[in-house]
């Protein structure tokens, strides 16, 4: 029987919260991140985003950075916060972390910073040295760089499911004996460019993203960073276990370049593997924190392989990128977290903003805090373009 493997530690920042304390608050009390672009100029001003309450002066001040150094990307400054938190969490020291290894996923990587300069990296050579913080690898780099880290040091760009697979990967590192324990997650920060794509995609929200509502109208974007300690529990110290990663699955359907397929194909065997790897039947899960992105193909695709895998027995679903929109590369360990927050508080959190049934689905999502349901077991769903499909599958020790 492979060995299991926990998590030890917890890291996060986002819309809702720049800690794992302030995360759950906002869970708990129903409080969205959603707002108006401040972050740079844009056409879209009205449109909602969920921005990090921190500016880039702030995580450098925070992250004790000299303001002189211009090589970091707001995606690796949000990254390295939130990995620092993980590994502080897990009872570990910065710079001595042993073999430690680490799966960074990222999207837009450092985007952020390129956009802006990117006229003068076409007419002045002093700039040229910026090009490569664009690549997704830096933003990997700095965080490794900023805790020592020097083990199995890699980046995973997956669309919506990045973060997702990098877990996956880190388990399989571990489990192969390749490391001791591994940092995982992912990091995006918003840009121009994401706000640009999804709005030439049509599927941005003008209102705010309403998850599983029949007048559901688009994605509402967000930012942030998000990370897991993993270990085995052979090796890892009792008194840090928060909990179980029981089960893990990828899947790519390949239907289409963004679209999932109607019938939800991709995401039926996505859960069903996991369940099978966490060696669970579907009547097992308690609860489950859907991809749930607030558009009107993903939310009845989802939906739909639910009920097929969940038949008449579907357990409580919510999504909650109502409260952190959608964090990109950054959204399967994200609500990894909170997956994992779920279980140690007992609480199953609200899909926030919904107000009317689907017709074609059988159930509705949950929203209302629920404090009454025992959880042991949750499924975590991210579904990213391409069909790239991963399910995450958290229990209790």
């Amino acid at each position: 029987m492979p060995e299991k493997i926990v998590v030890t530690g917890i890291g996060i920042i986002t819309a809702i919260g720049v800690s794992v304390d302030e995360t759950l608050f906002s869970l708990q009390h129903s409080r969205s991140g959603m707002g108006k672009v401040s972050l740079f100029e844009t056409l879209h001003r009205e449109t909602p985003v969920c921005e990090v309450k921190k500016s880039r002066d702030e995580l450098l001040d925070f992250l004790q950075i000299n303001h002189d150094r211009n090589c970091y990307t707001r995606t690796a400054l949000l990254g390295m916060h939130a990995a620092r938190e993980a590994v502080a969490s897990a009872g570990l020291d910065k710079g001595n972390l042993g073999k430690t290894g680490l799966v960074s996923a990222t999207t837009t990587g450092g985007m952020d910073f390129n956009e802006v300069i990117y006229y003068q990296l076409l007419t002045d050579k002093r700039y040229k040295e910026y090009v490569e913080l664009l690549d997704c690898a830096d933003s990997t780099q700095k965080i490794a760089a900023d805790l020592g880290l020097r083990e199995q040091v890699t980046t995973v760009s997956t669309a919506c499911s990045s973060s997702a697979n990098a877990i996956i990967v880190g388990t399989r590192m571990i489990r192969n004996g390749l490391v001791d324990r591994v940092l995982a997650g992912g990091t995006d920060a918003l840009t121009r460019f994401t706000l640009n794509g999804f709005n030439s995609l049509e599927i941005l929200s003008p209102t705010g993203c309403r998850p599983f509502d029949a007048e559901r109208n688009g994605v509402t974007l967000g930012e942030g960073a998000a990370y897991l300690v993993l270990e085995s529990e052979r090796t890892a110290n009792p008194d840090t276990i928060l909990c179980e990663l029981s089960g893990y699955a990828n899947v790519n359907e390949a239907y289409h370049q963004t679209a999932s397929s109607p019938d939800g194909t991709g995401a039926v065997m996505s859960i069903r593997q996991a369940l099978t790897t966490a060696g669970l039947s579907a009547q097992s899960i308690d609860y489950i924190n859907a991809h749930g992105t607030g558009t009107i193909i993903n939310d009845l695709s989802e939906g739909k392989a639910i009920e097929t895998v969940f038949d008449n027995a579907i357990p409580p679903v919510s999504s909650t990128k109502g409260f952190t929109g959608h964090t990109l590369a950054a959204a399967g360990s994200v609500e990894a977290i909170i997956s994992v927050l779920s279980l140690r508080t007992q609480q199953l959190f609200p899909n926030i903003r919904f107000e009317n049934p689907m017709p074609e689905l059988r159930f509705s999502p949950l929203n209302q805090l629920n404090s009454s349901n025992p959880v042991h077991h949750v499924l975590s769903n991210s579904f990213g373009f391409g069909g790239n499909n991963a399910s995450l599958i958290f229990s209790s020790i």
